[in-house]
């Protein structure tokens, strides 16, 4: 079973709001950007990902939780991030009952999650590039 079906197969198995929830904020993460993979890591848990990690979802006891691998360094203009405000890297939306997923807020922010993740594979390159250039200097 590939991942795709592996998260069809979770978010069919939440049979309460959870997996509507679930399944809403997949679609919008997957509508963010045609080249988005679908991950199953950590023993259990989806993971989309483009030029590196974007997010993880589970879903626990009364929420959906999603957790951006870098949220703290992107932008977050509509607020969306409201959980993991004390750690350095990661930020986290909690979705609870009742709670209407921003479709087009969270594509925004997964679209800024990706631009993040091209901005540093672009920086290791150019560092590759400068220890390279020093190395055939020195030759």
């Amino acid at each position: 079973m590939n991942p795709s079906e592996r998260i069809d197969q979770l978010i069919a198995g939440i049979t309460d709001w959870r997996g509507k929830t679930f399944a809403s904020v997949r679609a919008a993460i997957l509508s963010a950007d045609p080249e988005i993979i679908e991950e199953w890591k950590w023993m259990g848990s989806p993971v989309w990902s483009r030029d590196g990690l974007i997010a993880v979802a589970n879903a626990h006891k009364g929420k959906v939780k999603l957790t951006f691998a870098y949220g703290a360094s992107i932008p977050d203009p509509d607020k969306l991030f409201n959980a993991g405000f004390e750690g350095n890297a990661r930020r986290a939306i909690d979705f609870f009952e009742g709670d209407k997923v921003d479709k087009r807020a969270l594509k925004n922010l997964v679209r800024a999650a990706i631009e993040y993740n091209q901005s540093k594979l672009k920086k290791k390159a150019a560092a590759a590039a400068q220890v390279k250039a020093r190395k055939s200097k020195r030759t």
